[in-house]
């Protein structure tokens, strides 16, 4: 119980960096909103903010909305199954998917560390912003999912071994 709340407690407090970012996100738009139909000069930097805070908020959101189960899920099969029957399901589900968030991971590691290290920029705008800060981020959000995952994997083994569904928030 203690090692679930260990994992989940940087879930916890990057789902709520995430939700903050909506707030940037929302401030460059209206900027360019004004800017581009009122003053009628739009930014160079509004597009490029925006789908990159848009997908830092999305990637350290992962994991809080695997732990909060907002993740799309069929249940229509598992709700008429014992508790241990379908957590043993979740399991082998997250031990399936665990070594490919692993891997995506280790890769998303490399991304960042090569962007840094050659100083790699974007190229899609006037702006040309580096791009290492975004490949961190995407790094990070997977980094949580690959920890949500292993607390949601040592929840499901709980309730195999129990039987009865706890409540670990």
């Amino acid at each position: 119980m203690i090692l679930i709340k260990i994992l989940e407690m940087p879930t916890r407090f990057f789902g709520g960096i995430a939700a903050l970012l909506i707030l940037p996100l929302v401030g460059a738009l209206i900027i360019e909103v004004f800017s581009r139909h009122v003053l009628g000069t739009p930014t160079v930097w509004a597009f490029e903010i925006s789908y990159m805070v848009m997908g830092t908020l999305f990637v350290l959101g992962m994991a809080n909305a695997l732990r909060l189960k907002q993740h799309v899920s069929v249940d229509l099969l598992t709700m008429k199954m014992s508790n241990r029957v379908a957590a043993s399901i979740r399991a082998i589900f997250y031990i399936m998917l665990l070594p490919i968030i692993i891997w995506l991971t280790w890769e998303l590691a490399y991304y960042f560390y090569e962007a840094y290290e050659s100083g790699e920029r974007s190229g899609r705008s006037a702006w040309n912003p580096i791009v290492w800060p975004i490949y961190f981020t995407w790094f990070l959000g997977f980094l949580l999912l690959v920890m949500q995952l292993i607390a949601e994997l040592l929840k499901a083994i709980i309730t195999m071994v129990s039987g009865k569904e706890d409540d670990f928030a």
